[in-house]
């Protein structure tokens, strides 16, 4: 491909464009799986897309429903019967997997039509024994599993060996990355600070203890980092937290060097993986202990039952403090933020060149997108799979390009990328939908109808206490008046320096958490036009406190951290208002600013076009 800008060689450190699964051997496998269910007198099986911790991005050795099926999602569950095998997806990836599965074994069924609980009701059969698996199924999960079967008058049992392990014959390895210390000055806070504020949220909900089962929340009240899955700095681990005395990290010592043990020492108990069940059940005895409901496994629960303590379900206490960010940790993500987007608009300016000779494709998109940001210097990550999709791959929300699924980016074209990266002192993510030629009359308007929806929710104003569920209609509003909408969540909230999914907050119709201070989320509405193209536009927002003049509440604000170019030539600027205008030339006038001076000449007089005033 010829390149009109120089470009370094690219390296291939984070991106993958092989197929991670193979489709065809579905069938052949679902028959392994339906044999040995029946060989351990078993009619059917659930199999989420989990590991034990309920992470977004599992090791290779937790890709049971890849490797059964060929769905390669970060999100879905598969129900295994003797007739049926039924997909569950939600609509982020219903096109993707009809493309990734063999239809004459696996029937793709998208959440927004039915839930899996439901369908069991619906399908399963009067006295059909339906299996799952204890440390993949968390205490929500059985607890409607038990409801639909009970509804169908089946029966659910909890398999104790994993069925599919007994047919993966060349599964991989578990992963063992060395551990290191998250720097105290971008942590912000110390751990004995941290296990302060965990023992008096236990105090408060009066319980003796807390099982942190979900390792984001173990690396960030340790201030540790790993390299156990992809994406995402995550050392897998467990700990337990007592309301007195000192706190257990169980963690594969093999990961610790002495340097990083030496340093947890004083701050907690280090045992080894192995020992979380006797440790669990020594301690258990007459105490209350507090578990996620959301990411604890079925079976640690009943380890607690079995030694007689008592579960007390509910909210992680590390979930929401790690969600407000403090002083330092947003400095951290307001700086990585700044270098991104220098390294993105650089991009922007070489794909504008690149994609007029007609040769670019997506997988050359992606990875000099990469090699941009790595220029950076300090670039640790890709934060998520980078999504490049050209014209019809566009509408595809998740489309993640493979060798075989690559293809040119063609004049008339919209190019969606979304993508994010990992450094030392941030997590980023960001999506810019980009014209190649000229974008026709439906582009510009759904884009703009996107970019609507956008601005108001990025200049919403509202009082505390409000969720993400009463905010997520601002983002809809205008793609609602004109007949539209998209198959996803508006925001999701994202971790400084650890998953770019973060909970507990998240805007869209689910949303129930309020938006509190300090926490950090996207703002990401869309539009796909199947078989056509996809928009998307999104920034990365932190909610802050807001002075609002005769307020009779606090009120709170979004403040955008993302900065990078919106394209102006999508912009129908007759279907801005005024304030509309003024938002979109203020934000662009902020890039200019902030990014500019981290240019050279040639990318600073193209930003000055990128951003110049839409009047």
């Amino acid at each position: 491909m010829s390149q009109p800008l120089p470009l370094p060689p690219f390296h291939a450190r984070f991106q993958s464009f092989e197929e991670t699964a193979d489709g065809s051997a579905g069938p052949a496998r679902l028959k392994a799986l339906r044999e040995e269910l029946a060989r351990r007198g078993i009619d059917g099986y659930i199999v989420p897309r989990a590991d034990a911790h309920q992470n977004e991005y599992v090791p290779p050795a937790e890709e049971r429903l890849a490797w059964l099926t060929g769905f390669t999602g970060s999100a879905g569950l598969l129900i295994v019967l003797p007739d049926v095998a039924a997909l569950f997806v939600d609509g982020r990836y219903t096109l993707q997997a009809a493309q990734q599965v063999d239809g004459t074994a696996f029937t793709v069924v998208p959440l927004a039509e039915i839930s899996p609980d439901r369908w069991l009701e619906a399908n399963l059969p009067a006295g059909t024994s339906l299996s799952f698996d204890p440390w993949r199924t968390t205490l929500d999960g059985r607890e409607k599993y038990a409801r639909a079967v009970a509804e169908a008058r089946g029966v659910l049992v909890a398999v104790p060996e994993d069925p599919i392990a007994a047919i993966w014959p060349d599964r991989p390895p578990p992963p063992a990355a060395p551990v290191r210390l998250h720097d105290g000055t971008i942590a912000g806070e110390s751990i004995a600070d941290k296990l302060t504020r965990v023992r008096a949220a236990l105090t408060k909900a009066k319980v003796d203890a807390a099982l942190i089962t979900d390792p984001h929340a173990t690396a960030w009240l340790f201030n540790i980092r790993g390299g156990d899955v992809a994406h995402t700095p995550l050392p897998l681990s467990w700990s337990l937290v007592p309301r007195e005395g000192q706190p257990l990290l169980f963690i594969d010592p093999a990961k610790l060097s002495n340097s990083v043990r030496d340093a947890l020492a004083p701050a907690a108990d280090i045992r080894p993986e192995t020992d979380l069940e006797p440790a669990l059940a020594a301690f258990a005895p007459g105490k209350t202990l507090r578990l996620d409901q959301a990411t604890a496994p079925v079976h640690l629960a009943e380890v607690v039952e079995r030694a007689g303590g008592t579960v007390a379900k509910g909210a992680d206490p590390v979930s929401a403090l790690k969600a407000r960010k403090n002083a330092a940790e947003i400095a951290g993500m307001t700086a990585a933020h700044v270098r991104d987007g220098a390294a993105l608009t650089r991009f922007l300016h070489w794909f504008d060149a690149a994609a007029a000779t007609g040769s670019l494709t997506e997988i050359d998109a992606v990875e000099a997108l990469e090699t941009f940001r790595a220029a950076n210097g300090d670039l640790a990550d890709v934060s998520f799979p980078t999504i490049s999709g050209a014209g019809p791959n566009g509408a595809i929300v998740h489309y993640r390009v493979t060798r075989a699924s690559n293809r040119t980016i063609g004049t008339g074209e919209l190019f969606l990328l979304d993508s994010g990266a990992q450094y030392p002192d941030g997590t980023t993510d960001v999506t810019r939908t980009i014209a190649v030629g000229t974008p026709s009359a439906d582009m510009r308007r759904h884009f703009t109808l996107v970019l609507k929806g956008h601005i108001a929710l990025a200049r919403a104003v509202f009082p505390e206490g409000t969720t993400g569920a009463q905010l997520d209609p601002l983002a809809r509003q205008y793609l609602w008046a004109a007949g539209l909408d998209f198959e996803h969540g508006t925001g999701h909230g994202v971790g400084a320096v650890l998953s770019v999914h973060e909970g507990p907050a998240r805007i869209s119709k689910l949303g129930t958490v309020a938006l509190e201070a300090g926490m950090i989320l996207s703002n990401e509405p869309g539009f796909y036009k199947a078989g056509a193209y996809g928009i998307r536009i999104e920034n990365l927002l932190l909610v802050a406190p807001r002075a609002v003049d005769g307020a009779e509440k606090k009120c709170l604000a979004f403040e955008t951290l993302t900065l990078a170019p919106i394209d102006r030539r999508l912009i129908e600027v007759s279907l801005l208002d005024a304030a509309e205008v003024l938002w979109m030339d203020a934000y662009h006038a902020r890039v200019a600013a902030e990014v500019g001076p981290l240019m050279d000449d040639d990318t600073r007089a193209w930003l000055a076009k990128a951003t110049a005033p839409l009047a």
